[in-house]
């Protein structure tokens, strides 16, 4: 159940759930936008990074290159200077020498000479070499760089597809509960809805209810006018209607209480309910007027002492009912002072009126000693069941018992449940 809190200034209520959910939720946006602003950070540090190390190289790489071709160049420059300083001083040494001998200086010159071009082109080829290694380093670096960024992209796309699904998922819990709301109140407007129709149902039902016992005293009223036909109060126990049977002089000969039910089905507590207004209202007969009659009857009859009949019925028999109250009546008439006080104790005892009574003494006895009979079965059952409990809990306490002293080694502590120290042995 929610707790409700009012606002101090405008006095609106609102659950207090609905606050904690969502400062919980701008906690968990503070959050999130707080690791990405991080994550999106470190990438940025990891970039720069990678690209001044990349920088770096090239630098370096290039400064390499410039200082190599430098020393080349010098060394090329004082190799040819060597050369023409030797050259020279062959020649001037060689004036005076012999055809012979300048050949043989000259061939020797060409020898060095070329000795000389093919060590600058070994160095040349070295240079190339060294320059081809330096790139392919440089290749090698690159595709380092590219495969630690493609690997830092993959890693947060997987950290922001994980962060996605979490916030998904609390998206659909958060739709799930508010469809399970809104379904709730949707099967609260069809209860409300079924709840009018069956109150408006149940006004129907009694409106027409009472339509039928109208019907009921103007019928009886209209076939016996020197009967009195009175009308049981709303909110008065008792039948619906009570028709005092009168003979040709106005005398009272007795009383018929009549029910009236029009349902869709019948129950069978009318009938005790019935007895019951019977005899108080002291009513020698009861009638039970239904639209549906038992599934044992087919027509009107006689059941558990009340006549129960439809209402096109009911009218032939209120004739052949007040017809035997008639003949009791006069009956008992042509007996009067013909008796002592156990004749009439006898009569009473004989009477429809003791009968009645005795039967409403009777079945109270006999609901009284069913019910004893019921609650003394239940307490049994219970106390059985207790008593299985009572037992399942002292055997776990000597398992425990037992348990604790073998850890402890000693039997000084008191796990006992009762004073007798033989139930654990039961």
């Amino acid at each position: 159940m929610s707790t409700e809190i009012k606002c101090p200034n405008c006095n609106h209520a609102f659950p207090i759930e609905e606050v904690m959910a969502e400062e919980y939720k701008k906690e968990l946006r503070e959050q999130m936008a707080s690791f990405k602003k991080k994550q999106q950070e470190e990438f940025d540090r990891k970039a720069q990074s990678l690209e001044l190390q990349k920088k770096q190289q090239e630098e370096l790489f290039e400064t390499q290159k410039k200082q190599q071709e430098l020393a080349f160049e010098q060394r090329l420059i004082k190799e040819k200077e060597t050369l023409q300083a030797s050259v020279s001083e062959n020649l001037r040494k060689s004036i005076s020498a012999d055809f012979e001998n300048q050949l043989k200086v000259l061939d020797n010159t060409n020898k060095e000479n070329e000795e000389k071009l093919k060590t600058a082109r070994q160095k040349e080829l070295e240079y190339l070499q060294l320059a081809n290694e330096m790139k392919r380093k440089e290749e090698e670096m690159e595709l380092t760089i590219q495969k630690k960024m493609a690997e830092e992209r993959e890693k947060m796309a997987v950290d922001i597809r994980a962060i996605e699904n979490q916030r998904l998922q609390n998206a659909e819990h958060e739709f799930k509960l508010k469809l399970a709301e809104k379904e709730k109140q949707l099967e609260d407007q069809k209860k409300l809805a079924e709840e009018m129709k069956r109150k408006a149902e149940q006004g129907s039902m009694q409106l027409q209810g009472e339509i039928q016992e109208l019907a009921l005293e103007e019928l009886l009223r209209s076939s016996f006018p020197f009967d009195l036909v009175q009308e049981v109060g709303k909110g008065v126990r008792g039948a619906d209607c009570i028709q005092t049977v009168r003979n040709n002089f106005g005398q009272e000969c007795g009383h018929i209480i009549y029910e009236s039910k029009r349902t869709v089905a019948f129950a069978n507590d009318w009938i005790e309910k019935l007895k019951a207004d019977m005899r108080s209202q002291g009513a020698e007969i009861a009638v039970l007027v239904t639209q549906n009659m038992p599934k044992d009857m087919n027509c009107f009859g006689l059941k558990d002492g009340i006549w129960i009949c439809t209402f096109n019925e009911v009218q032939a028999l209120a004739a052949v009912l007040r017809d035997g109250i008639l003949r009791l009546f006069n009956a008992a008439k042509s007996q009067e002072n013909k008796g002592d006080k156990m004749h009439m104790l006898y009569d009473y005892l004989t009477s429809n009126e003791f009968s009645e009574q005795w039967k409403a003494i009777r079945e109270g006895f006999l609901s009284m000693k069913l019910s004893i009979q019921k609650e003394r079965d239940a307490m049994e059952k219970l106390w059985k069941a207790r008593e299985k409990q009572l037992d399942k809990v002292l055997l776990n306490a000597a398992h425990v018992k037992g348990s604790i002293e073998g850890i402890a080694g000693s039997d000084n502590i008191q796990l006992s449940l009762t004073d007798d120290e033989d139930l654990f042995l039961e």
